[in-house]
């Protein structure tokens, strides 16, 4: 498969690169061949089974936005590829986001979602239950993400305020965003398994590493 870390110099404020070194390596211990290409501002958007989009910028996150809509990342998820994005990459994929104040810009239109300025900045632990596990993180952005009727979001927030305050992120047939930073998917190894199954097109055995044991941890220090 091909992973395709987009923009990393825009999109890369939270170290959110790291995303595509976990699902490479755990693609790789498994025995599957992967190859993981960065993909910056001078580049055409290649073709891959799955892109990811980190946090960024007002500014970066504009540009970022400007070049996936010429660069036709929508063409791509139409054809078959998979999209996972973090924050700043989450509102881009969005219809529109608020930047720069109240100043509203296009986004990608992947997805029927629209982000505005909330009234404070949300800092701090992230804690998402999705089906029944925790997804553990960080956030730290000034935006409200609004999800039409039909777009599910990722799960419901236990602990800091995600996309509004009762649930995080939101997940379609061929894309999944988030707010959380960490790199996530060193954080919750079950998550990133969850991801690249899903890329990968098949059900993913047991891979035992150390990231279990820190992710039960952090869950552990949550409390009930």
């Amino acid at each position: 498969m091909r992973i395709a870390l987009l923009y990393p110099e825009l999109l890369g404020t939270y170290g959110d690169g790291g995303n595509a070194l976990v699902l490479a390596e755990r693609a790789r211990r498994r025995g599957r061949r992967v190859e993981l290409v960065t993909v910056t501002l001078d580049e055409r958007l290649p073709g891959a089974d799955l892109y990811l989009l980190g946090g960024g910028e007002d500014g970066p996150q504009r540009l970022a936005a400007d070049l996936l809509r010429r660069g036709d990342l929508a063409a791509r998820v139409a054809d078959g590829a998979r999209v996972f994005a973090v924050c700043a990459g989450l509102q881009v994929l969005g219809t529109s986001f608020a930047v720069e104040g109240d100043d509203r810009y296009d986004g990608v239109g992947l997805v029927a979602a629209t982000t505005v300025r909330g009234e404070r900045r949300s800092v701090g632990d992230l804690a998402v239950r999705v089906g029944g596990r925790l997804l553990v993180g960080f956030e730290n952005h000034g935006g409200r993400t609004r999800l039409d009727g039909a777009v599910a979001p990722l799960g419901e927030v236990v602990r800091g305020r995600g996309s509004d305050g009762r649930h995080d992120g939101f997940v379609t047939e061929r894309v999944v965003a988030t707010y959380a930073h960490g790199p996530v998917f060193a954080l919750n190894p079950w998550f990133a398994d969850q991801v690249l199954g899903a890329a990968l097109g098949e059900e993913l055995e047991p891979l035992a590493t150390v990231a279990d044991r820190l992710y039960a941890e952090r869950c552990a220090r949550l409390g009930p």
